[in-house]
């Protein structure tokens, strides 16, 4: 800088109105002590600049460099990914998470509908139950007057449908899905899942007449009739349109013969032939009694007789 001293000059200049050489002032410690400061923090950049290309220009790099993660893609285009792969690829789990993304990106646009409902059939197709019915139970609620609530109903419903155990196990899933294919039928009568839903009601309530009976038999082999009685009861007076009847008819017959209780076993003789007159169950119905001394007879105020004619069938 032009007109300015040299730092030899300043330096001379400062001794001169220094009362004590500069060597013997008590300032000097701290001199001392800030040049060696000085030193290591250079020092310790000189050793680090080497490393400076590997990890410290990565994590720069990584600090400004554009996030690429989470990036909206068109609603559109990430549904139409998750239907290629649902059905080209039946890839349902990737199918999923497109979906998933339309709803976090897009969560208030019709293509955001859309994918909650495939999302709910790619599960469903999956053999994920539970969160199908999640799915769909979310629809429902969020678009209740949607015209796919329907089929969202119905989704709930069959996913509880096939998870139905066999007859010797709990029946609580059964109960389940007959409580929601009967909501398919009372809030959507017309639609196309209601006929199919009617159908699945009664091979669900067959399958509740089954675990009636299997407990029935067991109670008669244990030659617990009152208990066996019970449970075919139960069959005859609430499940009298499935496959399971005729037997109950024949088991009561023959229960009530072993406890003496005759008018009752003619009843369920006499029902279970005018129902089922080629029945094999009617055959063996109608030896017992006649091997009692008495004939198939209807007692028209027997609880048996009362649950045919409530169904039209007596």
């Amino acid at each position: 800088m032009p007109g300015s001293l040299p730092f030899r000059s300043i330096y001379s200049g400062l001794a001169k109105h220094m009362t004590t050489p500069l060597r013997h002032s008590p300032k000097r410690p701290f001199f001392d002590r800030l040049g060696r400061q000085l030193c290591f923090a250079m020092g310790v950049i000189v050793l680090a600049a080497p490393l400076g290309g590997c990890g410290t220009g990565n994590l720069w790099d990584k600090f400004f460099a554009k996030d690429e993660t989470f990036v909206d893609q068109p609603a559109d285009k990430l549904y139409n990914e998750g239907l290629f792969l649902l059905n080209e690829k039946n890839d349902r789990k990737g199918a999923i998470k497109k979906f998933e993304e339309v709803d976090r990106q897009h969560p208030y646009s019709d293509w955001a509908r859309k994918s909650l409902l495939m999302s709910a059939y790619a599960s469903y197709q999956s053999g994920d139950y539970d969160e199908c019915i999640a799915n769909a139970n979310r629809y429902i609620s969020l678009h209740p007057g949607s015209p796919d609530a329907a089929y969202a109903q119905y989704l709930v419903a069959v996913s509880n449908y096939d998870q139905i155990p066999d007859v010797s196990r709990d029946q609580g899933r059964t109960e389940k899905a007959i409580a929601a294919l009967e909501e398919v039928i009372r809030k959507y009568p017309n639609s196309e899942y209601a006929t199919t839903a009617k159908k699945k009601i009664e091979g669900a309530r067959d399958q509740l007449a089954g675990r009636e009976m299997t407990i029935g038999r067991y109670y008669m082999d244990k030659r617990d009739y009152t208990g066996a009685i019970n449970r075919f009861k139960v069959v005859v007076t609430q499940y009298q349109t499935t496959r399971h009847v005729e037997e109950a008819l024949a088991r009561l017959t023959e229960a009530y013969m072993a406890i003496g209780v005759v008018s009752e076993a003619q009843t369920a003789a006499a029902v279970l032939g005018h129902n089922f007159p080629d029945s094999r169950w009617y055959k063996d119905a109608y030896n017992l009694v006649k091997s009692g001394g008495v004939e198939p007879q209807e007692n028209k105020g027997s609880y048996i007789s009362k649950a045919f004619k409530k169904f039209g069938l007596g």
